[in-house]
């Protein structure tokens, strides 16, 4: 059995090689079948504050991403909302955007995309600490599941993107949510990289959260959304925000904070703006 399992080896990474052979050529055909048009790209990306600073080489690598992105994913309008090529675009770029250097892979697992003209509605009963179950109606502008839709108000993804607002980007937001729940529960510590030392992640977040928490229970000044001192799932989504539509507020109140979410990442959008105000 040893000898059989010691001949076996090479041809199991021969399978691994030939699969990735396969891979990056399904990925070729995706790219050259399925591109975006230059008119298309061009007149919606102009549009995307997120996105300015990018170099020429980024804004290239996230073309790339979205296209796959969009052959991916399913999208839905519903309450008579009709979807263009314009806004499915609009979503997928800001969509791939925090995955431009962890890879599409990590937005796999789940399909659909559903936009509703504006904020909708949910009613679910939910259960406290104590077992109380407790009846529950919000309006959402976004929500999303670890294996099942995104969920988006096309009034606020289109409000986000086209308007210099610190901090907001509700898509963004849910797919900050989606890498939060690739290992588990959306609890503010998603999967990080084998150099990343778990205790400084937690110990950094941690601490920023309770102090967040703290200030606003007593009612002090916040310099960001006070709707991150929900849950730490909600933290990690806000300062994700943050992080790309306004580093320089991040990294100014939170930059030990600012430094995590720049390795995990792995970019520094406030080298970005820097090169945008030049």
């Amino acid at each position: 059995m040893l000898n059989r399992a010691i001949k076996n080896t090479p041809l199991s990474w021969d399978l691994i090689f030939t699969m990735n052979i396969f891979k990056r050529a399904r990925i070729r055909y995706i790219l050259h079948r399925h591109a975006i048009a230059h008119g298309l790209w061009a007149e919606v990306t102009e549009k995307l504050v997120v996105l300015q600073g990018m170099t020429a080489v980024e804004k290239a690598h996230l073309r790339e991403l979205t296209t796959l992105f969009l052959h991916e994913k399913r999208f839905v309008g519903v309450q008579g909302l009709q979807l263009t090529d314009a806004m499915c675009l609009m979503i997928a770029t800001q969509a791939s955007l925090p995955v431009l250097r962890l890879g599409i892979g990590c937005l796999s697992g789940w399909i659909d995309i559903i936009v509703y003209p504006s904020a909708f509605r949910t009613s679910r009963d939910e259960i406290d600490m104590a077992g109380v179950v407790h009846h529950q109606e919000r309006a959402l502008i976004g929500e999303s599941w670890s294996r099942g839709p995104l969920i988006l108000s096309w009034e606020d993804v289109e409000r986000d993107s086209q308007e210099k607002q610190p901090s907001r980007n509700v898509v963004i937001h849910e797919i900050a949510h989606k890498l939060d729940m690739l290992n588990g529960s959306a609890d503010g510590f998603p999967p990080l990289h084998y150099r990343m030392a778990s205790t400084e992640w937690s110990h950094t977040l941690s601490s920023a959260y309770e102090n967040l928490v703290r200030r606003v229970e007593h009612h002090h000044r916040v310099c960001i959304n006070p709707y991150a001192a929900t849950s730490p799932a909600e933290f990690f989504a806000v300062i994700s925000e943050y992080f790309f539509c306004a580093p320089e507020i991040l990294q100014s109140h939170f930059a030990d904070v600012y430094r995590q979410l720049e390795l995990y990442y792995q970019q520094d959008p406030l080298l970005r703006s820097y090169l945008d105000s030049d």
